[in-house]
């Protein structure tokens, strides 16, 4: 999902308020050099300023083409990352397992954005339904980007119906992947 990036309020940006759980302040809350994708990926900071500067956040934005642009360290420097207590609370609840943050953006001229708080994120198991069809996207796209068309529709269609897949033989299905 796309949405509109916010380039020409960036250098507006005074301040930005990141409350997360216990375990995204000891997981994911990184500061310093993020030397790879890997370090990328794992870094909160990093994938709120992703979105902020291009409306959306790929797997190709954690590359080192993506990763030198100095606007990202800038962001980074101005999140302020916080425990919220009610989010570490529900992470740990085995009964909830939310996963909580929140996002407020504050300006140099006193303006704000609204504080806006998510507990269950795309993905979670509370949203399944509305995660597969976007991780079936997903899996399309790459598919399709490292194969030609062809071979891309063989081997989504192996993929389309799990009984068909459990009856395949192993090496027909690996062989749908041989470039």
């Amino acid at each position: 999902m796309r949405y509109p990036a916010c380039t020409k309020l960036l250098g507006q940006v005074d301040r930005i308020r990141v409350e997360t759980q216990e375990a995204g302040m000891r997981i994911i809350n990184k500061i310093g050099p993020l030397d790879n994708p890997a370090d990328r990926d794992h870094c909160l900071q990093y994938m709120i300023a992703i979105p902020l500067m291009y409306g959306e956040l790929t797997a190709e934005h954690y590359e080192d083409a993506v990763a030198v642009d100095p606007r990202i360290d800038v962001l980074r420097g101005k999140m302020e990352m916080v425990e919220n207590a009610a989010f570490s609370k529900d992470y740990f609840d085995p009964a909830k397992r939310s996963i909580g943050n929140a996002i407020q953006v504050f300006f140099k001229d006193g303006g704000k954005t609204e504080r806006v708080a998510v507990e269950y994120p795309l993905g979670h198991r509370r949203r399944r339904a509305e995660g597969i069809p976007l991780l079936l996207e997903k899996c399309e796209a790459a598919v399709a980007g490292h194969f030609g068309p062809k071979q891309a529709a063989a081997i989504l269609a192996a993929c389309d119906s799990q009984q068909a897949l459990e009856e395949m033989p192993v090496n027909e299905f690996m062989d749908l992947w041989y470039l």
